[in-house]
């Protein structure tokens, strides 16, 4: 059999599980434990199942995960994003969208404390939800930002998402953490001029709201407090150089654990259903990752990358027209898969293709994060738009789908730039490594 041939029995291999139910890192481990033994035989196909398992659960990357994951769990027990919302909503809530912009940057806040972008959408479809019906604004509108706030959260750093990828591509995390600044920042942006936009169009969609006193504001502030003196020990720490990521990582577990006790928001059966929670979302992950490397020694050793590259390169395209050709495909898989699961399914086969394109895996990786997310709202699927509709059973699913039209919109533009000005990536950590 050819390359490509193998290739492609492999990913139909690996579909059909996933059709069947098999677990996602199960998939990958059994078609790549077999693949690679029907190529060179079943003993070094079980040494390199070994010695891979025992690197990963040994990486000091990896050990992030689970530190972050513990982060965003306590940091739901202390109520953060309720503090959060409350705050926004006091201060901005009075202005025509107020809400909108109040939900949406707390989203991106609550983003940065949390491991999961269906949890941030989820938290804010509790928090903020009923209080945006309750004031008049539209279902569409109200639901849309909620899901367009969901999916900033793998763009801000520290996302769990690019801590896996840069462990699978081999990539320094903070050229990743660095490279997300200024992308998470434009995508902010977008999503507010995204909200400006539609309450200009159509004002009756955010109806204005009776200003709150100034004492509420500064009360609301200061319960907000600690969420911003978390956020302040991550960043601040972070990018001065004071801690590595495993340090961050540790630190703000433990200080969003201080803050749930000092705040009394956290009993026993709380914080054991939270490590329960955090385990578990753990072991997932980590098997997905012992998965998807076994299935990348099976795809290097097919020389399936090869085969592609020299396929692709053979295609009457440029590089940003194969690039396109790459989005569009993501934006399909991101429609179906977790995003961990569609990036790690697929970057066997299309790193090799980007870096034969002579594009860096440092960009890629930031367009590969959001092209995923975009997926998750994007019809006819659209995971995050199922966890809405599940939490708001009374919207209609095609009302959440209209209203993140706007959402979808200001993100496809900021791809556009991603992809058309690549130096909007690259430039903040060219510059710090000089």
């Amino acid at each position: 059999m050819s390359a490509l041939a193998i290739g492609g029995v492999g990913f139909l291999a690996l579909c059909a599980l996933i059709l069947w139910q098999v677990p996602i890192g199960f998939a990958m481990l059994g078609v790549g434990l077999v693949g690679y033994a029907m190529q060179s035989g079943w003993s070094p196909a079980l040494t390199l199942l070994a010695s891979e398992t025992s690197g990963l659960l040994a990486s000091v990357d990896l050990a992030t995960v689970p530190l972050f994951l513990m982060m965003g769990t306590f940091a739901s027990a202390a109520g953060f994003s309720r503090d959060i919302y409350r705050a926004a909503a006091a201060w901005f809530g009075h202005r025509r969208g107020g809400l909108a912009y109040a939900t949406m940057g707390g989203c991106a806040a609550f983003g940065a404390v949390c491991g999961s972008s269906t949890a941030t959408a989820a938290t804010f479809a509790k928090a903020a939800l009923p209080e945006m019906l309750r004031r008049g604004y539209s279902p569409a509108f109200s639901t849309g930002t909620i899901a367009a706030g969901g999916t900033l959260k793998a763009l801000i750093p520290p996302s769990i998402v690019m801590i896996l990828y840069c462990v699978v591509t081999k990539t320094f995390i903070f050229d990743l953490f660095y490279a997300a600044i200024v992308p998470a920042l434009l995508a902010l942006l977008m999503n507010l001029l995204a909200i400006t936009w539609v309450v200009r169009w159509k004002p009756e969609l955010a109806p204005l709201s009776d200003p709150v006193p100034m004492t509420e504001k500064w009360l609301a502030l200061r319960d907000a407090a600690p969420v911003l003196v978390l956020m302040l020990a991550v960043f601040l720490g972070l990018y001065s150089g004071v801690f590595t990521v495993n340090e961050a990582a540790s630190v703000a577990a433990v200080l969003a654990l201080v803050f749930a006790l000092l705040r009394g928001r956290l009993d026993w059966q709380n914080a054991w259903m939270g490590l329960r929670e955090t385990a578990s979302a753990t072991a997932m992950i980590y098997i997905i990752i012992i998965g998807a490397s076994v299935f990348s020694y099976f795809v290097t050793l097919a020389r399936v990358p090869e085969a592609l590259v020299a396929g692709i390169g053979a295609l009457p395209l440029g590089p940003l027209g194969i690039v396109a050709c790459l989005i569009v495909a993501y934006l399909a898989l991101g429609a179906i898969f977790d995003e961990i699961a569609a990036m790690l399914i697929t970057l066997p086969f299309v790193l090799p293709v980007i870096e034969k394109l002579g594009f860096d895996p440092v960009w890629w990786g930031i367009v590969n994060v959001v092209v995923v997310e975009l997926g998750m709202i994007i019809p006819p699927i659209g995971i995050i738009v199922f966890v809405l509709h599940g939490l708001a059973p009374q919207i209609p699913i095609r009302t959440i789908y209209k209203g993140v039209v706007p959402f979808i919109t200001a993100d496809l533009f900021l791809l556009a730039l991603l992809v058309i000005f690549p130096s909007l990536v690259l430039w903040l950590p060219n510059f710090i490594r000089g």
